[in-house]
């Protein structure tokens, strides 16, 4: 019998890393934290959504609202199984949160929390792409960016280099609730292009780049498991 742990160590396929970008459009999540009626983090996450749409991906904004806290209601929730669709549909996410007692808001965490790591065998984050935002409501602040890039690592997302945190949003949002023009703006724009950047070279690519020795190891020992139990 080979040796199937031996067997899982695999030599870097640079055809995988050099195959052609597919043309089709990044599908692109938009996360936001407040339900307020005037929310500057739904403001921002629009903001990005149009950017978006001008560089070509397609996007989804996830209104929050009726979803309940984690275990207060069953998976089958209607809003919750919104939720995990469009988690399971996009290639990469955007999250854009309030700062509120120096912390991402309840509401951005709860949405987190309902998608699993695991979905019918399938991690529906695992190699996706991951921009994070916040809005302030007096200087600028990094506390909510910070908390998501750590929450985007344990959903085994690629969480992006660049973010952007503004400060005194309720001064950056015109009468007609657009983004004026300004670095914060500017940085936004950043930050969609380069989440763009990254989308593209990870959506068809993803398999290969979330494929780990261990779980290939884990695969084969159960395999050989299985061959072991029927040659008794």
């Amino acid at each position: 019998m080979p040796n199937l742990v031996a067997d899982c160590f695999r030599e870097t396929d640079k055809s995988q890393l050099t195959a052609p970008i597919a043309e089709t459009a990044p599908k692109i999540l938009l996360l936001y934290g407040s339900l307020r009626a005037r929310s500057f983090s739904r403001l921002a996450a629009e903001e990005a959504a149009r950017i978006l749409k001008r560089l070509g991906a397609e996007t989804r904004i996830f209104n929050p609202s009726g979803l309940p806290l984690p275990d207060d209601a069953d998976a089958e929730h209607p809003k919750v199984q919104e939720l995990r669709d469009l988690a399971t549909w996009c290639d990469g996410m955007v999250w854009s949160s309030p700062e509120r007692h120096g912390a991402m808001t309840g509401i951005m965490k709860a949405q987190i929390d309902w998608i699993p790591l695991a979905m019918q065998g399938v991690r529906p984050t695992q190699g996706k792409t991951l921009a994070v935002m916040q809005v302030c409501g007096g200087s600028q602040s990094f506390n909510a960016v910070n908390q998501m890039r750590i929450l985007g690592r344990w959903m085994r997302m690629v969480t992006i280099p660049n973010q952007s945190s503004v400060a005194k949003a309720w001064l950056e949002f015109d009468d007609h609730d657009r983004m004026k023009p300004s670095s914060y703006y500017d940085r936004i724009v950043d930050v969609m292009e380069e989440l763009m950047k990254f989308t593209y070279l990870l959506k068809d690519k993803r398999d290969y780049f979330t494929d780990r020795y261990s779980e290939r190891k884990e695969t084969s020992e159960e395999f050989r498991k299985r061959i072991d139990q029927r040659s008794m």
